[in-house]
């Protein structure tokens, strides 16, 4: 379990760079072999694109780093349950196993809403574990929608 604290706290430092950007602050790490290959943040606002998922670039850095689209023994840490189109993202890039700090009750596709991870009318199916560091993953997205609502942004 401290292996899985350590990498989750990588993608709670990416979470804070979205926080930053004033990004909602969802941040992800991919693993292979205990290294990070890819790191992601939130950058929707940004880049003006609306698949700037953290779990997008993540996934994206880590193609880019093993030089092939295929990220089998790889996991995905993530601060926040992924949305419909990352988890098509994880099947896609047939991960291995996911790991959520938080679930999204009004977005996640990992369990909250639907498990399209778990699916086996698709070809790839995901590990999940979840609540690995969870209040701290959620004390983000509160403190960020509590600063929205009070205007702190500028």
């Amino acid at each position: 379990m401290v292996l899985e604290e350590n990498f989750m706290l990588e993608a709670i430092e990416e979470a804070k760079k979205a926080f930053n950007k004033k990004e909602v602050p969802i941040g992800a790490v991919v693993v292979k072999d205990n290294e990070i290959i890819g790191r992601g943040h939130n950058l929707r606002e940004t880049t003006k694109n609306s698949i700037s998922h953290a779990e997008i670039m993540a996934i994206q850095e880590a193609c880019k780093f093993l030089g092939g689209w295929r990220l089998t023994d790889c996991t995905l840490y993530v601060t926040i349950e992924p949305c419909p189109m990352c988890a098509g993202a994880i099947l896609q890039s047939r991960i291995q196993k996911v790991v959520i700090g938080a679930m999204d009750p009004k977005a996640g596709a990992c369990g909250s809403l639907v498990n399209l991870l778990n699916d086996s009318r698709f070809n790839h199916q995901t590990e999940i574990e979840q609540g690995v560091l969870e209040e701290e993953c959620s004390l983000l997205m509160k403190e960020f929608f509590k600063a929205l609502r009070e205007k702190r942004f500028g």
